[in-house]
């Protein structure tokens, strides 16, 4: 199991599709090699330094935290099923409501489009709440993911940055 690293009135609370199998047996977020997310955290102005994953909780000092849509490790997202969202969704209503952070960004549509229940996902900030925080849709930082570049990816991230510290 991979814990979520939360606390009451973040900025942002990210949260991706499901834990790696990596992340799952290290039990620390975005810890493959090829996961670019604390990169492009850093390199967007979310973090002063590139966090190396087994330091993952100190992101808390940044007011930003981590979590999945689904708790299920794969090695793949896509090896998750639609009742699987489905059945995650109360979970995550709960600890978005309980915690109530300004923004939780989404990284890749699939859980966002599972849990909204919309066809077409855009990029970027989303028109509608999500239990009282603004939602932002971000894409995925896996190493499986190469139809972004570290560049694309950096610029997308920085968007969402620049909106909560303006």
């Amino acid at each position: 199991m991979l814990t979520d690293i939360i606390a009451p009135n973040l900025d942002v609370i990210f949260c991706g599709i499901n834990p790696g199998l990596k992340s799952s047996n290290d039990g620390h977020h975005f810890s493959g090699r090829s996961n670019r997310f604390w990169k492009v955290l850093h390199q967007s102005g979310f973090t002063p330094y590139e966090i190396e994953a087994v330091n993952d909780t100190v992101i808390l000092e940044f007011g930003c935290g981590l979590t999945t849509a689904v708790a299920r490790a794969t090695s793949r997202a896509d090896e998750l099923s639609k009742n699987e969202f489905d059945d995650a969704l109360e979970a995550f209503t709960t600890k978005i409501t309980k915690f109530q952070p300004q923004y939780v960004a989404f990284l890749g549509k699939a859980a966002y489009k599972a849990f909204s229940k919309k066809k077409e996902i855009p990029w970027g900030q989303q028109p509608e709440d999500f239990y009282g925080a603004k939602v932002w849709v971000l894409p995925n930082t896996s190493g499986l993911n190469r139809g972004f570049s570290l560049e694309d990816l950096i610029g997308y991230y920085k968007e969402l940055y620049k909106v909560i510290h303006p």
